[in-house]
């Protein structure tokens, strides 16, 4: 296999306030490696357009290969931050998460990409509604967005009625979501320390889920 990229912009989102976990999620370590690292090694993997939004610019410069930007609208949430993103992406696709979000998992991330062509938005639909932190935005997007940035409604799935979007059902997602923690984020220093002895008990059943 090659290192071929696929034709999108990976996403970042690294803007959020921090308050329940007390301090910037995008550097807490998991078995020692930083959820940023996490999360670059993987894009790195796909994209070749990457782009962390962060209204704390000076804490990303290490990562050269990735463009910084802040936001365009502030205060306006993942909303604006996806809106910043797009407006920066040199391609018509973007795949947006946040910073704090462990287990991605690659081929999910290009098995949403691979459904663009007719749609807007591809997004990860479970019993519990959308995962549009999770999903694939294209530019179409921006002109919708930036209405309801306007009008301060920062409801992430509010553009979602004037755009094409293609819902991912839980059936699709099984296969890349066997230990049910795809879409798993991290917003208090609870649900770290849960996360850890997860981590060790994974490591012994994991090799046999991909025998």
């Amino acid at each position: 296999m090659g290192d071929k990229k696929i034709n999108a912009t990976g996403i970042i989102l690294a803007g959020g306030k921090n308050t329940r976990m007390g301090e910037n999620k995008a550097f807490l370590e998991i078995d020692g490696e930083r959820l940023i690292d996490k999360t670059m090694n993987l894009y790195r993997q796909i994209f070749a357009d990457i782009i962390i939004v962060t209204n704390d610019p000076l804490s990303y410069v290490e990562f050269t290969d990735a463009a910084i930007a802040t936001d365009i609208y502030k205060g306006k949430g993942p909303l604006g931050g996806i809106y910043t993103g797009l407006f920066y992406s040199k391609s018509d696709y973007a795949f947006v998460c946040p910073c704090d979000m462990p287990f991605l998992n690659k081929g999910f991330v290009e098995y949403l990409l691979a459904q663009t062509g007719k749609y807007d938005v591809i997004v990860p639909a479970l019993a519990e509604g959308y995962q549009p932190l999770h999903a694939v935005y294209s530019r179409n997007c921006l002109p919708s967005i930036k209405r309801l940035l306007l009008l301060d409604k920062l409801k992430i799935t509010g553009f979602y009625r004037d755009m094409r979007v293609l819902a991912i059902s839980e059936e699709q997602i099984r296969p890349f979501n066997k230990d049910g923690r795809l879409f798993q984020n991290l917003n208090t220093p609870e649900d770290l320390e849960k996360i850890h002895p997860l981590e060790k008990g994974a490591r012994g059943t994991r090799t046999k889920d991909q025998g």
